[in-house]
C-alpha cells in the first residue's frame, strides 16, 4: 500500500475521543496498511491542540512507529516560504506548507486531512491534486 501524508486534524481527532471525527479517523487508522508520514511542524501543531497528558501519548505513538516524522532541512526554509507566499490567500500555515514541500520531495500525493478546502486547492509541483484518503465528510 502507498504511503500517505498526515495532517494535523486527523492526528488530533485520533487522540481526542470527544472530537467529532474521532470514530471515523480511528476506524481509518485501524484499516490503513500503508506507511504514514508527517513532519515536525505537524507534530508541533498537534501537541499544541492536545492536553499535555494526551500529547505525551501522541508522542509515544510516534516513538512506537505510528508515523514517520521527516525533518525539514534548514536550507529549504526559502522553498517553504515560497509555498506559503503562493497560497497566501488561503492562508497556508507552516504545517500545511511542510506537507506540500514533503510531497514535492517524495512524490506522495495521498493525504489524510480534515482541511478538505486547503488540500483541494494545493497542488504538487507537477500540478497534481492531492488525494484525500479520508474523503468528504
Amino acid at each position: 500500500m502507498r504511503a500517505a501524508l498526515v495532517d494535523t486534524g486527523p492526528l488530533v481527532a485520533l487522540f481526542v475521543r470527544g472530537d467529532p471525527d474521532h470514530r471515523r479517523v480511528k476506524s481509518f487508522f485501524k484499516k490503513y496498511q500503508g506507511p504514514l508520514v508527517t513532519t515536525w511542524p505537524v507534530v508541533t501543531e498537534v501537541c499544541h491542540f492536545l492536553d499535555p497528558a494526551v500529547a505525551l501519548r501522541f508522542l509515544r505513538w510516534i516513538e512506537g512507529g505510528g508515523a514517520a516524522v521527516i525533518e525539514l532541512p534548514p536550507d529549504e526554509a526559502g522553498a517553504i516560504a515560497d509555498l506559503m507566499q503562493r497560497y497566501l490567500d488561503r492562508p497556508m500555515d507552516l504545517a500545511d506548507a511542510s506537507l506540500v514541500w514533503l510531497a514535492a520531495h517524495t512524490g506522495i500525493a495521498d493525504v489524510l486531512t480534515l482541511d478538505e478546502g486547503d488540500f483541494q486547492t494545493y497542488r504538487t509541483p507537477s500540478g497534481q491534486p492531492f488525494a484525500d484518503l479520508l474523503g468528504v465528510r
